[in-house]
C-alpha cells in the first residue's frame, strides 16, 4: 500500500471540483448577507422623486402627495390668491425670501415657485414639525384680514398662500419649497430637479 502509485490527474481534478464547490457554496452564503445590508425597495421608495397629476387640480384647489413620508401641497392658486400675495408683505417675518434653505433658487421670487399660480409646499410646520390645516379662502374662520394660507393648530403658526410665515408666529421660518421640476404641462416631479437637486 505504501508503495501505491498517486493518480496526479485525479488528485487536481479532486482539489479542482472540491475549490468550485466551496466557492459556490461561499457566495451562496455571501449573496443574502450582502442583499440584506442594501436598502429596501420600501427604502428606495421613500427617498425616491414623486410624479404629480396636476392637471386635474382646480382653480383655488389643494392636492396632497406624500414625498420621503412627508405630505407636499399642490395648491392651484387662483387670480385672486396672487393678487392677495403683495398686499401683506409689512405682515411677514420674511418676505423678501432672505432665510435662502427654504426654497430653491429658482423659486426665489415673488410667488416662490416656478409657475406662478402652482404652489408646491411641504406640509410640515417649521417650529416643531406639526401639520398646518389648510384655510385658503380669505376671511373664512380666521377672521376678515386673512388672505387665506395655513394655520398650525399646535402653536399657532400661520402662513400665507406662498408658505411664508406671520410676524408673531412661533414658526421662524417659511415653510419648505422641495426641489421639484415640471416633466411636462400635466406632471410634475417632486425630489428632483433639472439640477439633480434631491
Amino acid at each position: 500500500m505504501a508503495n501505491q502509485q498517486v493518480d496526479q490527474g485525479k488528485r487536481r481534478f479532486l482539489i479542482a471540483a472540491t475549490t468550485a464547490v466551496g466557492g459556490v457554496a461561499a457566495a451562496a452564503v455571501a449573496v443574502p448577507f450582502i442583499t440584506s445590508m442594501l436598502p429596501s425597495e420600501r427604502a428606495k421608495a421613500a427617498g425616491a422623486p414623486v410624479e404629480a397629476d396636476i392637471s386635474k387640480i382646480e382653480s383655488g384647489a389643494m392636492i396632497t402627495v406624500e414625498w420621503r413620508g412627508k405630505p407636499v401641497w399642490l395648491i392651484n392658486r387662483s387670480q385672486e390668491m396672487m393678487a392677495a400675495l403683495t398686499q401683506h408683505d409689512d405682515k411677514l417675518s420674511d418676505p423678501k425670501l432672505e432665510v435662502t434653505t427654504q426654497q430653491p433658487a429658482y423659486c426665489q421670487n415673488a410667488s416662490r415657485s416656478i409657475k406662478s399660480n402652482l404652489m408646491v409646499l411641504v406640509g410640515i410646520c417649521t417650529h416643531l414639525g406639526c401639520s398646518p390645516s389648510p384655510k385658503l379662502q380669505a376671511g373664512n374662520e380666521m377672521g376678515a384680514d386673512w388672505p387665506g394660507g395655513f394655520f398650525c393648530p399646535c402653536h399657532g403658526s400661520r402662513f400665507d398662500l406662498a408658505g411664508r410665515v406671520f410676524k408673531g408666529s412661533p414658526a421662524p421660518i417659511n415653510l419648505v419649497v422641495p426641489p421639484h421640476k415640471y416633466l411636462n404641462d400635466n406632471l410634475l416631479l417632486i425630489g428632483e430637479d433639472d439640477k439633480g437637486a434631491a
